[in-house]
């Protein structure tokens, strides 16, 4: 599954962005079309909502998702547009963002699939994970598209970019460490048949002292 996730990344991640409607459309997401560069233009109509428990370098944080509007019409589409770290006063406070660029926008990112629910009762504003449906309640969208977009970039009108929470960074693209687990117990394994024969050896000479003396001890000198 890893080594495909890795075909897919190689495929799309780096690729010339397409429309968004070529993609994900409210039929769904094709899974080998997750991490497609797309390209969309609207403007926020809602958010942020804040996505619990999401760190990033081993700090503690919040995704934050909001609402974009397509200008050609249609559903809405839930966009991450980054990480923020908690606030310093807690986690029963959220921290402050940097807020999403009025009016019309070009975005470019990644599409993805959303994730299962964890079916928990959160303040207003939050969500548990990174659940479309849920994040849509939060951000007042009745209509939105089954999947998210994971932010790239925002250009405004006059082509400058716009200020955006940081970016979580290009996605993990490790094969973990299964293979070297095998090849230790594959050891582990030759290495118990090994104890396994030297422990038949040792009762059986217990059993028989007559066929199997022991060995006189040394006298050591000093």
């Amino acid at each position: 599954a890893k080594a495909q996730r890795n075909e897919r990344l190689d495929a799309h991640y780096r690729a010339a962005p397409v429309p968004l409607s070529s993609v994900l459309t409210p039929a769904g997401l094709d899974p080998d079309d997750e991490w497609t560069r797309v390209t969309v233009a609207g403007r926020y109509v809602g958010g942020p909502v804040f996505v619990r428990n999401r760190p990033l370098e081993s700090e503690a944080g919040y995704e934050l998702l909001w609402a974009l509007r397509p200008t050609a019409g249609g559903p809405d589409v839930v966009v991450d547009r980054g990480w923020v770290a908690e606030s310093q006063s807690g986690a029963s406070v959220l921290p402050s963002v940097v807020p999403a660029p009025e009016g019309d926008v070009e975005v470019v990112g990644w599409v993805r699939r959303g994730q299962a629910s964890r079916n928990r009762a959160l303040p207003a504003g939050q969500v548990a994970n990174l659940n479309v449906r849920e994040a849509a309640a939060e951000l007042g969208s009745s209509q939105v598209l089954p999947g998210y977009l994971l932010l790239e970039s925002e250009t405004l009108p006059d082509g400058t970019t716009a200020a955006r929470p940081q970016a979580l960074g290009d996605p993990d693209r490790s094969l973990g460490p299964h293979l070297a687990y095998a090849y230790q117990w594959w050891m582990t394994m030759a290495l118990g048949f090994v104890l396994v024969w030297f422990g038949i050896r040792r009762e059986l000479r217990l059993e028989n002292p007559e066929k199997y003396p022991k060995k006189p001890t040394k006298t050591r000198i000093w």
